[in-house]
């Protein structure tokens, strides 16, 4: 009589000493053989090595699974090389992105799009609206930012995901609703009374409570966050461009602005339901819960601040002298307008209206400093290059007091000008560092990028800036240094194609602000360095923040001290 055997010894016996198993080879895996005939091979084999019958049916149906599992996993990660990521049954990518979640989401999606020539399909789970097309090819974003830019709108999904925060404001609208807007806007930001309204308004901020603020710091000798201080200074600052009042973030004692808090967790917020199945937040939202609960306690906060804001300045116009006065904060301008129907906007068109213009000009300008003051650290000789470029400026001052009286110089419109080298250590950092590093956009009909890739109406395309910064194939080997010299010709900065170095957009949506951020950045980065040096706190750890924009995650602590006097006489003596 024999005995039973075990079901150890019975899987040694029968996959490792059948012939006919044997003949099984791991290795085909990795030939030209595809998956399903290694799978199906296996099975069988196994089949007919007349082993069937002796086996328990627990057996059978583990080998069975057993079988498929290999087979499954074998086919998602060759997925891998020509789709970019493996693509699982039911849950497609969604594992990478989860894991590349944890990390540098910008790092990660860089290195599947360089490894794909610059663009891949990315697939979501089964039933779910996260597939998307992502690129950061020139020719593609060149394509639907000018060539074919009606047939790529923000989109539905776009609008639907951002509406309770943005409302249909220029950030999401489309159309006649965004073609309005941005004409009204335009109009504004290029008269001489806006102009002169944000330069007046930057001036008083930056000498009044960034200097101070600063001061403050050195003189104590403590660490101040700068990233939360620059956030403060545009906070302030646009707040008096949109809705012509001062929140004043950027006061002694940095005191907490419940307006302001609101506003970052909600844009926090609204960026998780990207990231997020449509369902899912939908849900999370009927219940109230997790992010969800935070957007709406956020965006109640921030729509009580706009309410206040949009009455008061009613009763401010209704009065005679106060109407007599020529306002001009883009809140006002429009409260002056009129809609089609020849009647006053509503306070909610008005509020999104002003909270679009807040995100648009807070975050992008501090972002982009924050990044810009890092690499310096790092990159000293740039510092002094910019350094010897600002006391070239004041060295050609006619006045000799203005050149010898270092702690109260402020420099002129005319000169911030001329920094041709700081705008180019600027246009670096954003290269490298874009204050929004992807984007988004929507297929209106059915279409072929120049690459090649086949868009089906209602697909979402995600461009990505901050991988362009990082493609040898558009700005060289050297395409991760910081190399302010590539933006310089002949002494002269000069820009590059919108649609190889994308961080103010390009085509119809090319950002209206550009020329002011550019301005505001220079005026307040000379203001800062041709007093103070910084350097970054040992072991602080800086690393991108998942949200609209760019923030560093951990901010950035940095020690002031005052720049030594001999070292700028040097610079004036020099030039």
């Amino acid at each position: 009589m024999t005995c039973q055997p075990t079901y150890h010894s019975f899987l040694h016996n029968c996959i490792f000493c059948h012939p006919k198993i044997m003949n099984f080879n791991l290795n085909s895996m990795n030939s030209t053989y595809s998956s399903s005939f290694v799978a199906g091979n296996f099975a069988r084999k196994f089949l007919s090595g007349g082993l069937f019958f002796f086996v328990p049916a627990e057996v059978q149906m583990l080998e069975l699974l057993l079988a498929v599992f290999v087979f499954i996993v074998i086919h998602s990660l060759r997925q891998k090389k020509r789709q970019g990521l493996p693509n699982w049954p039911f849950v497609g990518m969604l594992p990478s992105l989860i894991l590349g979640l944890q990390g540098d989401m910008y790092e990660w999606i860089s290195g599947v799009l360089c490894r794909q020539n610059g663009t891949f399909i990315f697939t979501g789970p089964w039933g779910t609206n996260l597939n998307c097309v992502v690129t950061s090819d020139p020719r593609n974003l060149e394509y639907l930012l000018k060539t074919k830019f009606s047939n790529f709108p923000k989109g539905e999904y776009f609008r639907n995901t951002v509406r309770d925060l943005l409302g249909d404001g220029i950030f999401s609208a489309d159309d006649e609703i965004w073609q309005r807007q941005r004409k009204t806007a335009s109009l504004e930001f290029h008269s001489t009374k806006f102009r002169s309204m944000t330069t007046e308004s930057l001036l008083e901020l930056v000498h009044s409570r960034l200097l101070p603020v600063l001061e403050e710091s050195v003189k104590k000798s403590v660490p101040v966050d700068l990233q939360d201080i620059l956030l403060r200074l545009t906070f302030d600052n646009v707040c008096m461009i949109a809705f012509g009042v001062d929140p004043g973030c950027l006061r002694p004692g940095l005191p907490e602005i419940p307006f302001a808090r609101a506003f970052e967790d909600a844009t926090e917020a609204t960026l998780f339901r990207f990231v997020t199945p449509t369902l899912t937040w939908r849900a999370m939202r009927s219940l109230n819960i997790g992010t969800e609960k935070k957007l709406t306690d956020s965006i109640r906060e921030v729509d009580k601040f706009a309410e206040e804001v949009i009455q008061t300045r009613k009763k401010e116009l209704s009065l005679p002298t106060e109407s007599e006065k020529q306002r001009s904060d883009l809140l006002t301008v429009f409260m002056r307008l009129k809609d089609e129907q020849e009647r006053p906007f509503s306070d909610k068109f008005l509020r999104d209206i002003c909270v679009n213009f807040i995100l648009a000009g807070r975050d992008t300008s501090s972002v982009a400093l924050s990044w810009f003051f890092w690499l310096l650290n790092r990159n000293p000789e740039v510092e002094q290059k910019i350094l010897a470029e600002i006391c070239q400026i004041v060295n050609e001052r006619k006045d000799a007091k203005d050149k010898e009286d270092l702690d109260n110089l402020i420099f002129k419109p005319e000169e911030v000008k001329k920094m041709e080298y700081l705008q180019a250590a600027l246009s670096e950092a954003l290269r490298l560092h874009p204050s929004v590093p992807v984007d988004h956009k929507e297929v209106l009909e059915d279409d072929v990028f120049p690459d090649g890739t086949v868009l089906k109406k209602g697909t979402k395309v995600v461009y990505a800036i901050y991988t362009m910064g990082r493609m040898e194939g558009v700005w060289g080997k050297d395409c991760r240094d910081y190399k302010p010299e590539r933006w310089v010709r002949d002494g002269r900065f000069m820009s590059e194609s919108a649609y190889k170095f994308t961080a103010f957009n390009g085509g119809p949506r090319l950002c209206l602000g550009k020329d002011f951020a550019y301005y505001q950045m220079k005026f307040a980065a000379a203001s800062i360095l041709y007093r103070y040096t910084m350097k970054v706190e040992k072991d602080h750890p800086v690393i991108p923040k998942m949200a609209l924009t760019m923030y560093m995650k951990h901010g950035l602590k940095v020690r002031l001290s005052r720049r030594n006097q001999t070292e700028l006489q040097k610079h004036l003596k020099t030039n």
